[in-house]
């Protein structure tokens, strides 16, 4: 089980690491299991290999969730 603190400081590296990669269109924490973990939001399945499994010990997930454009 992750705490929240250790989940915050694995989405700042993960944030920084991935800033560049345009299939990423957002990182967010979410609860899982009575913990935390990363949650990455990618544009399409060919983004996801990008992403890794883990920082620093803490799971990353992650969901296609499609294109995000302004209404």
């Amino acid at each position: 089980m992750t705490d929240r603190a250790a989940a915050r400081a694995a989405k700042s590296a993960l944030t920084a690491r991935l800033s560049d990669d345009p299939g990423v269109v957002g990182i967010g924490l979410a609860r899982r299991g009575g913990g935390y973990v990363v949650k990455v939001d990618v544009s399409d399945a060919s983004a996801a290999p990008r992403v890794p499994h883990d920082v620093d010990g803490v799971l990353v997930v992650t969901e296609v969730i499609g294109v995000i454009r302004p209404l």
